[in-house]
């Protein structure tokens, strides 16, 4: 399929292009930063952001795209689920 837009630069509020499900990793970065992530199901999400900060966010609510530049996940303290990396 053809892309109109292709030759458009994409900032970071332009829509996603790609999109990955996410393992939750104490010790791994996801394969190359998020721009947003999805959320399946309620809980809390604890993520590295981009700055190397860690924290955390209680009660995120599922079916809801949060606009973090997170570099990682963590697995302990998360416990949100069904969680897709935008790109």
């Amino acid at each position: 399929m053809s892309d109109p837009f292709s030759s458009h630069a994409s900032g970071a509020s332009a829509p996603a292009t790609d999109a990955a499900a996410i393992v939750p990793s104490d010790g791994a970065d996801l394969p190359s930063p998020a721009r947003a992530i999805y959320v399946g199901g309620d809980g809390t999400l604890r993520v590295q952001m981009i700055s190397g900060a860690i924290v955390d966010f209680a009660a995120v609510s599922g079916g809801a795209v949060y606009p973090l530049r997170v570099r990682r996940v963590m697995a302990s303290g998360t416990s949100a689920t069904g969680l897709v990396a935008l790109r």
